[in-house]
């Protein structure tokens, strides 16, 4: 195993912002990683696991400790007939997953074409669009326990998934790393037409739609969105959606509601549980005076989707961080509600 000095991170990510990180190690194999870990211990580093860099916003002075890429690959297939069990590597590629579980002619995981990333990340953030979460197919998540140096099998339950958080963001972060994950797909299952955009594209077709069609609905609507990696657009240097959705109780979304037809405007939102509702961050957003293409210097604002900041070229994690903050505070100001940042902050 390889330990390089002072490797810049940020043409590892799809931000291209932030530093370098003092020492970094790829790994391919856990005892890859436990011997990474071993070396971080020895001189007291910090450690940050790097899986497919589209969800993070690195320093401009980068990470004073190790950095660990994982790069672990392999995907095994066990099919029963009604369900395909796949298990793979942390370091695969997520897109080409989803297109494979796709080819076998297996639903449940179509809607999440097209996301930027690795499969390791997947299971971190409880990656969701379209109407599907990755939670819903994981059956278990093979991790190094940090602490303990052991591998562990955490199944569904023990990962507490919930909106765009699992135990490996909230209360265990830190403690594993991702090696491995195993989803369970339906064979020969429909896919799933539940959001509004996949709906709308597929108004009027003669017959239900396919797998396949689905996949290729998907991607074709986060290109117009800019929510797809392309080298030759511009907004596509971001790090995706940079605020999450908000869930609000019933008495801050009547708040809201109040504060909306004031001014004439009407809230989109979706329930969430069962007494909670779910607010379009993209529309408090706009509502706040930062519409697509806002420009702030070599910082802005994507100009096919107002929740994506993007770097213009040369931006630096600072300016990045201002808007981020800028955005924050007057979304608070006007609608009172606090937007929380969905890409991961590394060395702030």
């Amino acid at each position: 195993m390889l330990i390089q000095q002072n490797v810049p991170l940020a043409p590892l990510t799809t931000l291209g912002v932030g530093g370098p990180a003092q020492f970094f190690s790829e790994i391919h194999t856990p005892e890859d990683a436990i011997e990474a870990i071993r070396f971080a211990r020895s001189r007291k580093l910090p450690v940050f696991v790097l899986g497919g860099g589209s969800n993070l916003v690195v320093a401009d002075k980068g990470w004073p400790g190790l950095v660990i890429k994982v790069a672990i690959s392999g995907i095994q297939m066990n099919d029963d007939g009604e369900q395909l069990r796949l298990e793979a590597g942390a370091g695969e590629d997520w897109d080409k997953l989803v297109a494979h579980a796709v080819e076998q002619d297996c639903s449940g995981i179509e809607c999440l074409s097209g996301i930027p990333g690795s499969v390791g990340g997947t299971p971190v953030q409880n990656v969701g669009a379209y109407g599907q979460e990755v939670s819903e197919t994981i059956q278990s998540v093979i991790a190094l326990d940090f602490n303990t140096l052991e591998i562990r099998e955490l199944s569904r339950e023990d990962c507490g998934f919930s909106y765009r958080a699992s135990i490996f963001n909230t209360k265990k972060r830190g403690r594993y790393i991702v090696l491995k994950v195993v989803y369970a797909l339906a064979r020969g299952g429909a896919p799933k037409i539940a959001y509004a955009d996949l709906q709308k594209y597929f108004t009027g077709a003669a017959t239900p739609p396919t797998l396949l069609q689905v996949r290729k609905a998907v991607r074709k609507i986060r290109a117009g969105k800019g929510m797809l990696i392309s080298s030759a657009d511009p907004d596509c240097r971001s790090a995706g959606s940079f605020f999450k959705n908000p869930v609000l109780s019933a008495e801050q979304f009547e708040e809201l509601t109040r504060r909306a037809s004031a001014l004439n405007l009407k809230i989109p939102s979706y329930p969430a549980l069962e007494t909670h509702h779910k607010v379009s961050a993209a529309w408090l957003v706009e509502n706040s005076g930062f519409q697509k293409g806002f420009g702030a210097g070599r910082a802005g604002i994507s100009h096919k989707h107002a929740l994506a900041i993007v770097n213009r070229g040369g931006a630096s994690a600072a300016e990045i961080i201002e808007l981020k903050e800028n955005i924050q505070q007057k979304v608070k100001e006007i609608w009172n509600v606090s937007l929380e940042p969905e890409p991961v902050l590394v060395g702030f």
